[in-house]
């Protein structure tokens, strides 16, 4: 049975219970790098199984999921209760041909978006992290909240780049 928004939200900050977000943004490019250090294309290329996403293709998805978050922190900061629209991550994926990215350019393009978010909540005050959005599937949520989430979304897929290279 396939995991219901409001289980797969629970799993995911459950992940992060007890540390500090930001601070497991902060280390998740220098992670991945040192995971998939000198490691050959065709290794991370490679499935765990045939409906598990290759290494490669977990990186392609982390990028382009930091597209999303990069977007989305901006338009609670600057339309508090925005609506944020769901996104469909298959369909980006297949759009993106995952497979057959770079993973060293995928790791380039999220650590980029990533270090400007980062640089972002550097100047975030007390009343902006609490500005909030409603996500479709989710609900509403505030610029902590999400940065809670993607958080716990980075530690999920460290967790899978790991297990695959182990």
């Amino acid at each position: 049975m396939a995991e219901t928004h409001l289980q797969y939200k629970a799993r995911i900050q459950g992940l992060v219970t007890g540390k500090d977000p930001v601070a497991v943004q902060r280390a998740t490019v220098s992670k991945l790098a040192a995971l998939i250090s000198d490691l050959p294309a065709e290794k991370l290329a490679r499935r765990p199984a045939p409906d598990k996403w290759s290494v490669a293709e977990i990186l392609a998805h982390l990028s382009e999921a930091e597209v999303t978050a990069f977007w989305r922190y901006r338009q609670m900061l600057e339309h508090d209760g925005c609506p944020l629209p769901p996104y469909a991550e298959e369909l980006w994926a297949e759009l993106g041909d995952y497979a057959k990215r770079d993973p060293q350019e995928s790791l380039q393009l999220f650590r980029l978006l990533r270090q400007s978010n980062l640089q972002m909540f550097d100047k975030l005050t007390p009343e902006q992290w609490q500005r909030h959005g409603v996500h479709a599937e989710r609900g509403e949520m505030t610029v902590k909240e999400l940065a809670l989430q993607i958080a716990g979304h980075d530690l999920n897929h460290l967790a899978q780049v790991e297990a695959i290279l182990t």
